[in-house]
């Protein structure tokens, strides 16, 4: 199975989009600073997943969570 995830960061008020295929791992990965466009904002908490069979519908779902429509649901279905 693949995920995609949307991390949160109460601190920095700021929300991140990503894919993997094990979702405590890649967490891990963002609060131990090892993901260079997340480390300045830890901590993170998981907001949201979202389960695939394919790592290509996985890839679509990001890349429109990633969009200004995606931003948009975003906004309408969580709140920010």
């Amino acid at each position: 199975m693949h995920y995609v995830y949307i991390i949160y960061s109460n601190s920095f008020d700021r929300y991140y989009v990503g894919m993997t295929k094990d979702i405590s791992v890649r967490l891990n990965s963002h609060n131990a600073k090892k993901v260079k466009s997340t480390k300045a904002f830890v901590p993170w908490v998981v907001k949201y997943i979202e389960e695939f069979e394919t790592r290509i519908d996985a890839r679509k779902r990001e890349k429109y969570l990633k969009s200004a429509a995606g931003r948009r649901w975003r906004r309408n279905n969580m709140g920010n």
